[in-house]
């Protein structure tokens, strides 16, 4: 009787390279072409969900963590150029696949705290319910604000405990370049000269792509960490190495100039925790090879720093020293997040119990100040909407990855994925997929794939 075969899967260099270079092809269509946009969002959509559908169990986890890594990273480049079919529907998108691979693979019973969670974001919709006025549409305000709550916890349901490979978690951060690329190049296009169109050191909608720039520098973040990550663990030429540091210091260049400093401190966290953990498992001799490639890393780095700080006329340098364009230091460092911190806050202290309900804040300032102002901090707002319900949301957040974690110590990515969760939440709330589904990745049970066993042919048979 032949054994089962383990499914293996397999990703080879050349293929990265032609996927890296096929995505900077779509940039320049997406540029030249704007309907190329929606074309390219069609046959994603539907190719990723062919594959959930057609390929055979053991595979169907790959391709939904695929097909969602893909998404995430794509979201920005699809709002910015109309090619998305409405504004929310990468996070939408993700919970269909999330969904489709509960229904063929199942999901964890151990990861029930998640289903918790999703029940307790329940009463602030019910609250909402009652207090939400005329002004604010009471669908599209809720869906708003718990599209990307919901997303997390569908995501987490699903991915938690579920086992990969190393190499498909390697492949997971390489899906998310690949879209990235597409934006970058797009953005070289849209913007060849930065010089043209900084003026100040607020952040730029012009360097963006017309975007928001707090959404696009985030997922250039993810960018910079997925090709230092290529650029660390599968660069075994002179080649791959230096074809993924120009990649990174374009991806870096454009990130910078956005003056959005949220997604840069983001990446930088991300890398950082990365390399900890890397150069802490690593061998003796491994360490050495570790320590020239971080040297030739930060030379990238200052390199791009200063090229960057160049076209920008030192504005990047003054953006990052929190100085206005004539070098006078600003007042406020946070742009604002402080004091719509506080002002939630102050909107927990008075409904401790069952918070404001979904969107309440934005009803409260809307009655106070004349606009709808958003959050920019998922924490403060869940404690304001969610009330008592928004500690436990908290609680269950960030001591179910570290119980996790204490049990399985495979995933390399564990903290870098926890750390850009929980610094991208602090400067732009939930409003693209990437925190969510990025969670959801630190739950994955990394295992260590085994090499097929090679026999030795028997004397008897060899004679």
């Amino acid at each position: 009787m032949r054994a089962k075969r383990t499914y293996r899967y397999r990703f080879t260099n050349d293929a990265y390279v032609a996927l890296i270079v096929l995505h900077i092809i779509m940039g320049i269509f997406i540029n030249t072409i704007p309907q190329f946009s929606t074309l390219y969002f069609a046959v994603v959509c539907v190719f990723f969900i062919f594959k959930v559908i057609v390929t055979p169990k053991r595979e169907k986890l790959i391709w939904v963590l695929f097909g969602a890594s893909y998404f995430v990273a794509a979201e920005s480049l699809f709002r910015m150029t109309g090619g998305g079919l409405f504004y929310e529907f990468s996070k939408y998108f993700v919970i269909l696949l999330m969904l489709m691979g509960i229904f063929y693979d199942g999901a964890s019973g151990k990861g029930y705290p998640y289903f918790i969670y999703l029940i307790l974001l329940v009463p602030a919709v019910l609250v909402a319910s009652t207090t939400l006025g005329y002004d604010l549409n009471f669908r599209t305000s809720v869906a708003f604000v718990l599209s990307g709550p919901v997303c997390l916890g569908i995501s987490a349901l699903y991915c938690y405990d579920k086992k990969v490979s190393k190499e498909v978690l390697l492949q997971i951060v390489a899906c998310m370049s690949y879209p990235i690329i597409t934006m970058t190049t797009h953005l070289f296009l849209f913007n060849p000269s930065v010089k043209e169109v900084l003026t100040s050191t607020g952040s730029s909608f012009a360097t963006s792509g017309g975007f928001g720039p707090n959404q696009v520098s985030t997922l250039l973040g993810l960018g910079m960490f997925a090709f230092t990550v290529r650029f660390f663990l599968k660069s075994p030429s002179l080649f791959l190495k230096v074809f993924n540091l120009v990649l990174l210091a374009a991806v870096s260049f454009r990130a910078l100039v956005t003056l959005s400093r949220g997604g840069v401190f983001g990446a930088l966290i991300m890398i950082a925790a990365f390399l900890v953990i890397f150069y802490g498992s690593a061998k003796f001799r491994q360490k050495q090879q570790i320590i020239v490639s971080v040297v030739l890393l930060i030379s990238v780095a200052f390199t791009t720093w200063a090229i960057s700080l160049n076209q920008s006329s030192g504005l990047v340098g003054n953006r990052y020293a929190n100085e206005d364009a004539t070098g006078r230091e600003k007042s406020d460092v946070s742009t604002g997040r402080v004091e719509l911190f506080v002002n939630e806050f102050e909107g927990f202290q008075e409904h401790p119990f069952l918070g404001v309900g979904a969107s309440g804040m934005k009803q409260s300032r809307l009655e106070s100040e004349g606009a709808i102002i958003a959050s920019h901090n998922e924490v403060s707002r869940l404690l304001s909407e969610h009330g008592m319900f928004g500690i436990l949301i908290l609680m269950i957040l960030i001591l179910k990855p570290l119980d996790f974690r204490s049990r399985h110590h495979n995933n390399i990515f564990f903290y870098s994925f926890l750390a850009f969760w929980f610094a991208t939440i602090n400067h732009s709330a939930m409003r693209i997929a990437a925190p969510a589904f990025i969670y959801a990745l630190s739950l994955l049970h990394v295992t260590n794939e085994k090499p097929p066993l090679r026999r030795k042919p028997s004397p008897e048979l060899s004679k």
